[in-house]
């Protein structure tokens, strides 16, 4: 089973996927620039391929749009892309809750429960959270 997901971006983080999800202009791409820049490599950004593969889902670059990452002022920019099973998505919303929900909730992706939280999407450790939201809430 398989699907593309839109308006999502995805990179991984020591092998672990990390889908980052958000209305339009809530930073999705800006989050995964600072998270490439703390080591993290791109998986898609504005799309995702996901695939289920041995109980786990699998993140792919879309083939349309694979590396290239929208960079707010500057444009399109190419990089290597990587595939990785997602650990963790993570939506950026106002709306996030000061502490998560123990256990988290989780999002059905082509028929398999992935853990999923809310972060607040503005301040300059957004990046930091998201790594510690990984390690605390991430599978695999």
């Amino acid at each position: 089973m398989s699907e593309t997901l839109a308006n999502v971006t995805c990179v991984s983080i020591g092998g672990r996927g990390l889908l980052i999800m958000g209305a339009p202009g809530s930073g999705k791409s800006s989050l995964a620039l600072a998270l490439i820049d703390r080591g993290a490599m791109l998986i898609g950004d504005d799309g995702v391929r996901l695939a289920a593969e041995g109980g786990r889902v699998i993140a792919l670059p879309p083939p349309n749009i694979a590396g290239l990452l929208e960079v707010r002022g500057v444009g399109l920019i190419t990089m290597a892309t990587t595939s990785a099973p997602l650990a963790l998505a993570v939506r950026l919303t106002a709306d996030a809750l000061r502490l998560p929900p123990d256990p988290p909730a989780t999002l059905d992706l082509v028929g398999l429960a992935l853990p999923a939280i809310d972060l607040w999407p503005e301040g300059h450790a957004l990046p930091l959270r998201a790594e510690w939201a990984l390690d605390a809430h991430g599978i695999g």
